[in-house]
């Protein structure tokens, strides 16, 4: 018989609250497509092929949302008072994505308790900002939050710039907007009032007629016409919009922008910062390639961002954790 290693019976004993933490993350259309093992003294995450979109042929969106859940998951294990150890990709054919084991006791420091008690109120937010800048010193940070992860945000300054985005944005939009199979899919992941699905995005989380107020980035459409959207999407423009990108665009470059993409947003919701998070544009792959080189990135663009101050969150639900562990 195997004798049970200490940090398997502490996995173990933790599996739920891990997991729990972990799934805080974003994902396309709030899909949560991730699933978790416990397999002797690691916890592998794996992707939900299942719930992979339409939009999203390749599955980099759906590799990126499992690497957002893959930095929870690594500050969940430091709130054990544990260093995570991380193998990506640890294996061939179909593989978990990652595989975590605790390594080496370390005490968290305060700036992970702080990340860890914006874990509950992180948002996607499709409404509106406040006026004003983001808090002094904050957008460096995210960008150390980026490199931190292999990753690089790039904030999208001169208003000519801004501008000229949003064009390429409106333009991919309208393209989707007359795909049948988008629209299928943004009414079939989109709730009204009355359904307490606790994944898909809730009629709370989206605006009846989407953002496309001076400054916004156009939104993806969930309403539909339908009516069903509760938010105001009008109002100031976001202090900051900006793009995150990786050196390539492998798999494990997904990997590498989900967990900066978590691990920047947790740090901006400290301070009560939140992101809309726009990905349609980039689900073309032309749009997708002229904005890299328009923007001369160091690498492939991943993510843009709209970041701004919200003083209210009503985050949406999530699936319980017993039904993303595996046997």
């Amino acid at each position: 018989m195997t004798e049970t290693t200490p940090t398997a019976r502490i996995l173990a004993e933790q599996a739920r609250y891990l997991i729990e933490v972990a799934a805080r993350a974003p994902s396309l259309h709030n899909t949560q497509p991730w699933r978790f093992a416990v397999v002797g003294d690691a916890v592998e995450l794996r992707a939900d092929v299942s719930r992979r979109l339409t939009v999203d042929p390749d599955g980099r969106e759906m590799v990126i949302s499992c690497g957002a859940a893959l930095y929870g998951l690594r500050l969940a294990v430091r709130s054990l008072g544990y260093l995570p150890q991380v193998e990506l990709l640890p294996g061939p054919g179909q593989p978990p994505l990652a595989r975590v084991r605790l390594g080496p006791a370390a005490p968290v420091t305060a700036g992970e308790r702080k990340m860890l008690a914006a874990v509950l109120h992180r948002h996607t937010h499709r409404g509106r900002f406040e006026d004003g800048p983001l808090p002094a010193g904050l957008l460096g940070r995210l960008r150390a939050d980026a490199r931190a992860e292999g990753a690089t945000l790039t904030e999208i300054e001169p208003r000519l710039a801004r501008e000229r985005l949003n064009a390429l944005v409106a333009g991919s939009g309208r393209r989707q907007d007359r795909d049948p199979r988008s629209r299928a899919e943004a009414r079939r992941w989109s709730r009204d009032v009355t359904n307490a699905g606790r994944d898909g995005v809730p009629a709370y989380a989206f605006p009846a007629v989407p953002g496309h107020g001076p400054g916004r980035l156009p939104q993806r459409d969930f309403d539909l016409g339908r009516g069903v959207g509760m938010l105001s999407a009008a109002g100031p423009a976001p202090p900051v919009t900006a793009v995150l990108s990786t050196p390539g665009d492998s798999a494990e470059d997904w990997l590498h922008a989900g967990q900066a993409l978590q691990r920047l947003l947790l740090d901006a919701a400290t301070q009560w910062v939140f992101a809309s998070l726009n990905t349609q544009p980039l689900e073309d792959a032309v749009t997708r390639t002229r904005i890299g080189d328009w923007l001369a990135l160091p690498g492939a663009p991943q993510i843009l961002l709209e970041l701004g101050v919200s003083r209210t969150a009503h985050p949406t639900a999530r699936r319980p954790a017993t039904d993303l562990i595996e046997p």
